[in-house]
């Protein structure tokens, strides 16, 4: 699996936290893991590196929305729609705490997915707050 294709899967699971306490999330990310190995097959590292990034991305939520507060003007987290909000999460880890992963392509991705699933603003969107916070 291409680490595209890992990134759409961690934000596929990020997203299904807004709908979800937070009780019921890693029982929600079990469930999508095993549908997902139903569809295809399925490297344990994969499986491994999907789990283990969309945990640390959920115990920083609080502090990866600060700083997407901090880098818009009149659309704070609360108000977002979840789809720009969670492709934000994910970009803004990358940034910030994955050192594996170039901001450029942390960026590049975020847009990627955000045209694949935002609306046709998202993209946009997503890179002006993404660029500002990588300034």
């Amino acid at each position: 699996m291409g680490r595209s294709e890992i990134r759409e899967h961690i934000f596929r699971i990020l997203f299904g936290k807004e709908f979800h306490t937070p009780e019921e999330l890693p029982e929600q990310a079990d469930l999508y893991m095993d549908l997902l190995k139903t569809e295809r097959e399925v490297r344990e590292e994969d499986e491994a590196y999907i789990e283990e990034k969309s945990r640390k991305i959920e115990a920083l939520i609080p502090e990866i929305d600060v700083l997407i507060n901090e880098h818009t003007t009149g659309w704070k987290t609360g108000r977002m729609n979840k789809v720009d909000l969670t492709i934000l999460r994910l970009a803004v880890y990358e940034i910030k705490w994955d050192d594996d992963i170039p901001v450029k392509v942390a960026i590049n991705e975020a847009v990627e997915l955000a045209k694949r699933y935002s609306s046709d603003e998202g993209p946009a969107f997503i890179n002006g707050v993404l660029a500002k916070l990588a300034d």
